[in-house]
């Protein structure tokens, strides 16, 4: 090899590196559009709770303000209900181009046995960023920690009160 073409090369190589460093548009790579993020509740037989799941976008990304998005709900244990299986946009607590957060209404069956149950849900949105949408589905279980019922309130003795 003569010297010129070796200076070339071991010129090149190093200027590729540098290039593929800078990226432009596709700048974001691999990096994770969103995170989820789950609020999972304690709730006592009998009750009622909340849980809440959000999407956060990263990197770079939003939530499609316009593109359809779902939450699907299943609980794996019967006396664990959610008030609606499907949520959709119209549902949302909140909608930003940061976040969207579904709020999951939830209610224990009176009987329940004490322990941990799981939600099983399953998530649809599209997130984007200035030159590209990505449509994504998430799986994903919210575990809900159901605990005994309170003790009932102890009848007040009936009687005279006294007055003074």
């Amino acid at each position: 090899m003569s010297m010129n073409r070796t200076l070339a090369v071991s010129i090149a190589i190093p200027a590729l590196a540098v290039l593929s460093l800078w990226a432009g548009p596709t700048a974001y790579g691999d990096a994770p559009t969103h995170e989820i993020r789950k609020t999972e509740p304690k709730v006592a037989a009998g009750g009622h709770a909340s849980a809440s799941l959000t999407i956060a976008a990263k990197n770079g990304w939003h939530v499609n303000a316009e593109a359809p998005i779902t939450v699907s709900l299943k609980s794996s244990d019967a006396g664990l209900t959610v008030a609606k299986e499907r949520m959709t946009r119209a549902d949302l607590a909140e909608s930003t181009k940061d976040a969207a957060r579904f709020d999951i209404p939830l209610s224990c069956a009176a009987d329940a046995a004490a322990g941990p149950k799981t939600i099983n849900a399953e998530a649809k949105f599209v997130m984007c960023q200035e030159s590209a949408c990505k449509p994504v589905k998430e799986t994903l279980a919210l575990a809900i920690e159901v605990t005994p019922a309170s003790a009932p309130v102890a009848a007040k003795k009936s009687g005279k009160s006294k007055t003074k």
